[in-house]
């Protein structure tokens, strides 16, 4: 027997405006349907317009007969199938009730097949549209009380009615990855799955992505990942870079299905066969999940500064000590300050300050390898981006789709790429700087420095510079004893005021990846749309022939879970005893004894 709907009562009429049209779905004997299917739905909605509840005598694929639910009432209908064809006509009607009408049923006959129906055009270009929300409006417009589960699992079935199949999604990757490859030629689309066909793991970069990161950005990546919410769930994994404006370039994600250190040795093998550039890459990434072995192992010769957004957090938890809000605060801020410090000197006083606040946290930093974070002593050029978050705008992308079929988020995500490219192709084409605007913005802002600054001219290439502090600026090996034109890529207003004393010009002395020539070169190449995949074509390939199952793993029942993004540990607020001032716990639950005097 179908669910019932609790029934809202007969004084509720002008709540079921939308319920008004269904009065008439039933006519009578002689009426016919096209299919058993056909003739059901008809018959749910003239009981919903009518308000009572039925209940199947038979129900099968050539007959079904009803009666209402109330106990002695002699309504009743049956309908078969017309011989020699697949129409169904009502053969028997009893159209009275004696059961009071509607004031006498308890229910509505209405199932979660009819909710989606009801939601599904609005979910069209209402995609958020929330559980609570269609239980107010199937009240308002039908008379019906759903109750929250029953609307998100109505929302369910529309989502994958409109979305298609989590299932068939998956069984068409052979065939996508393979019109990703064929109509972006150049770009790489590769899946594999487990011993039992079921999905492992999809790598994914376009050949605009990877022409434009090798041709004209810096060489620098952020690894960072994002849970996927969708019925299988799995985690994207993805690389963005840097442009030469600062903005968020897209290279290549993975999506797997779930973050390990095998899933994230996998994705960086795939990454490193898709580059045809060989030069050292600077990682900003966390240190865990197998990332700092997989990095070294993977991509030689390369440099992997340790995300500070996941080091403060580790901090943060690693603490035993029992510390203040405003105590953390102080170490974070002083934490950061290390990091960013340009020499030694900077980063020691910087650490001495944590050192007077805890020695638990100043020893917890000296181990954790500063050598991978601190700008003092970090070998590779991060040009100052010392988080692996940089690519939020890239992940946003991800969390808004994360929902769809696979197949449909990442081809959402191809999209959101492919419109990145053209609006700043389309943007930078009006530039008429030699720098992009944000490195324009920052040159002017380090020339307004010169001006209380006292250069003392030599026949080489060093000088010294004379201002708040006494640096040495070395023209030919482009570095500043600041160190502020090594760690950033723009010449300092040291280097800038040596540069126009001798009559050059500072645009020769910029990172060639913050020229407007080379944000072109970056989004030079276009991506392409990609022909719907539907139905498996047979191929000749062998790929294609291979199915995919879904993964083991599916999206726990309820309401998922919302989780928070950042640091979140030094947020928290700690419990402060109002009777001993105590931390940790409050005055109900304090155990210290007081002196009294």
């Amino acid at each position: 027997m179908s669910p019932l709907f609790p029934f809202i009562g007969p004084n509720d009429d002008k709540h079921a405006k939308g319920a008004q049209q269904w009065q008439n779905s039933i006519t009578g004997v002689g009426q016919r349907f096209s299919s058993v299917h056909e003739f059901r739905e008809s018959l749910r909605k003239y009981a919903i317009a009518h308000q009572f509840a039925f209940r199947y005598k038979k129900n099968d694929s050539h007959r079904v007969t009803v009666k209402c639910k109330a106990e002695g009432c002699p309504w009743r209908i049956h309908a078969s199938r017309l011989s020699t064809t697949q129409l169904i006509c009502i053969k028997k009607m009893n159209p009275t009730h004696t059961c009071e009408g509607a004031v006498a049923t308890t229910g509505h006959q209405a199932t979660r097949s009819w909710v989606a129906s009801i939601i599904k055009e609005k979910l069209k270009y209402l995609p958020n549209y929330k559980p609570k929300d269609i239980v107010n409006d199937i009240k308002q417009e039908y008379g019906i009380q759903l109750n929250y589960f029953q609307a998100w699992r109505g929302k369910e079935i529309a989502k994958e009615q409109l979305q298609g199949s989590y299932k068939d999604a998956y069984n068409q990757l052979p065939l996508f990855c393979e019109k990703i490859m064929e109509t972006n030629p150049g770009s790489f689309a590769i899946f594999t799955t487990k011993e039992d066909s079921s999905f492992h793991r999809l790598f994914v970069s376009f050949h605009a992505s990877l022409s434009g990161f090798q041709q004209g950005c810096r060489p620098l990546l952020f690894l960072d990942s994002i849970p996927l919410k969708s019925k299988y769930q799995g985690t994207l994994l993805a690389a963005t870079a840097a442009d030469g404006d600062d903005e968020v370039f897209p290279v290549a994600f993975t999506v797997v299905d779930a973050e390990s250190d095998d899933n994230w040795h996998w994705f960086l093998l795939q990454l490193k066969s898709s580059f045809s550039t060989t030069c050292p890459i600077t990682f900003v990434a966390d240190r865990q999940k197998g990332l700092r072995e997989s990095i070294a192992e993977v991509f030689k010769d390369s440099y992997h500064g340790y995300c500070l957004r996941y080091l403060t957090e580790q901090l943060i938890r690693d603490l035993r000590g029992q510390f203040s809000h405003e105590v953390k605060r102080l170490m974070v801020e002083d934490f950061y300050a290390a990091a960013y410090a340009p020499t030694p000197d900077n980063f020691q006083r910087c650490l001495e300050s944590i050192k007077s606040i805890s020695l638990e946290a100043y020893n917890w930093i000296i181990q954790s390898e500063p050598y991978n974070w601190a700008n003092a002593y970090f070998k590779g050029a991060r040009y100052n981006h010392m988080t692996s978050n940089f690519g939020e705008l890239f992940y946003s992308w991800a969390s808004d789709a994360h929902e769809l079929p696979i197949t449909q988020m990442v081809d959402v995500i191809r999209g959101k790429i492919m419109d990145l490219i053209y609006k700043r192709r389309a943007d930078s084409d009006q530039w008429l700087t030699r720098l992009s605007p944000s490195m324009e913005e920052k040159l002017d802002k380090e020339t307004l420095k010169v001006q209380n600054l006292q250069v003392l001219l030599s026949a080489g290439s060093t000088f010294e510079v004379r201002g708040e502090s006494i640096e040495v600026v070395d023209l030919d090996c482009w570095n500043c004893s600041c160190k502020g034109w090594q760690i950033t890529g723009l010449p300092c207003c040291h280097a800038i005021a040596v540069i126009g004393c001798t009559g050059r010009n500072p645009y020769d002395y910029c990172s060639r990846f913050f020229t407007t020539d080379s944000y072109r070169l970056t989004y030079s190449e276009s991506i392409h749309p990609i022909p719907q995949v539907d139905i498996p074509v047979t191929k000749t390939t062998s790929q294609v022939a291979v199915t995919v199952s879904p993964p083991p793993t599916r999206r726990p029942p309820g309401r998922p879970t919302t989780k928070k993004y950042g640091s979140q540990g030094m947020n928290k607020r700690q419990l402060q005893c109002s009777r001993c001032k105590g931390l940790g716990h409050n005055k109900s639950t304090c155990k210290e004894i007081l002196l009294e005097y």
